[in-house]
């Protein structure tokens, strides 16, 4: 046994920097069509032109953002002529969050904290962008939580038709969805122009996740640290969840809970321990990027598990108004981010009533709902 014992100044990490959920791979594996459209997006902002605005859209833990900062990194290794602005919604949720997080990244400085409008400070960045002849690319990471204040449509116009104010300005939008389906709906006047290449993130493959988690464990951690079945364990827990932030997470979890053993190797009840102690965490999150509707569904089949599909249509169209096609949209889309599980019962007509479950423990479900 103290052959496996770790001594006081040792570790099982060979490079813990891997684990952190910011940390951009040097080959992003499995996303190659998506860096493809990113990069032939964006290309024309490197010959001086206006970018193509992108509409970025996936599950919560697919690679969205890391595909958008990797291909801003490769930009900004070869030109200083564009200017790249990543800005999360869910923490800067309105108009002038958005351009205050802008105009930091343009003058190197924050704004006035008060006393200058959205207008002026706008205005101040564009005159900016036309004096140094620069392209900017703007990412509004979650734009969703920019739809709850109201904010999404001005900001976007500002941005899209802005060279209808200011001649010569070139202003571009990556707008990252953490769904399924399709952006909500914009205002005509933003629609019109916004006219984006879709780039959809589906949620990887049981193949896919071994291979990026497999990946990891070689980069991160010394030779033999994690035996196979930990690593299966992770993987299928990272497929359950559909979220691949949840497997990194794991896998830094997981090598601290051997440390503090003093092993030299992870084992299964290591995993077990640290997906129980962080597995809310991550159903929070991904939970509180659901919309109303898909919160309610979500509620009622945690309250009425094994129920079928017109049964629960009929308890939730009680409080909406939402007709059959859209409502049973919303379900396929928690299907496929494996929030439910949708099967059918062999009754009915052909045998074709639906059964719709819940993926996780029904008591997690509504604890997250409620925040």
């Amino acid at each position: 046994m103290k052959d496996n014992m770790l001594l006081w100044d040792e570790t099982i990490f060979r490079d813990p920097i891997v684990l952190e959920l910011d940390y951009l791979p040097e080959q992003f594996m499995h996303r190659d069509s998506q860096l493809q459209s990113l990069i032939y997006s964006l290309k024309p902002a490197v010959k001086g032109m206006r970018p193509i605005n992108c509409l970025v859209y996936g599950p919560p833990g697919t690679g969205k953002t890391s595909a958008v900062l990797k291909v801003f990194e490769e930009i900004e290794a070869h030109t200083s002529n564009v200017v790249l602005v990543k800005i999360n919604c869910q923490m800067d949720s309105t108009r002038f969050a958005v351009v205050s997080r802008i105009y930091r990244k343009l003058f190197n400085i924050d704004p006035p904290s008060s006393g200058v409008a959205f207008r002026k400070l706008f205005e101040k960045i564009v005159l900016k962008l036309i004096e140094k002849d620069r392209v900017m690319v703007v990412c509004l990471d979650d734009i969703n939580y920019l739809f709850h204040g109201g904010h999404a449509d001005e900001i976007m116009y500002s941005i899209l038709r802005a060279h209808e104010q200011y001649p010569g300005v070139k202003m571009g939008v990556i707008a990252i969805v953490s769904d399924t389906g399709k952006l909500y709906r914009f205002d005509p006047k933003v629609s019109s122009v916004f006219l984006p290449e879709e780039i959809e993130f589906p949620p990887y493959s049981y193949d896919e996740i071994g291979d990026i988690i497999s990946s990891r464990i070689q980069l991160a951690f010394y030779p033999e640290v994690v035996p196979d079945q930990v690593r299966e364990k992770i993987v299928n827990y990272v497929d359950l969840t559909g979220d691949l932030r949840v497997g990194i997470d794991l896998l830094k979890r997981s090598g601290l809970n051997a440390e503090k053993r003093a092993s030299k190797n992870i084992s299964e009840d290591d995993v077990d321990k640290a997906y129980e102690s962080s597995r809310l965490l991550h159903l929070r999150r991904n939970i509180s990027s659901l919309s109303d509707n898909e919160k309610e569904i979500l509620r009622l089949v945690a309250e009425n598990d094994g129920i079928k599909a017109g049964e629960l249509y009929e308890l939730f169209n009680d409080n909406n108004e939402l007709g059959y096609t859209r409502f049973y949209s919303l379900v396929n889309k928690l299907k496929d981010s494996h929030y439910l599980d949708v099967s059918f019962s062999g009754e009915g007509m052909r045998g074709r009533t639906r059964i719709i479950r819940l993926n996780y423990p029904a008591d997690d479900v509504i604890k997250c709902i409620r925040g």
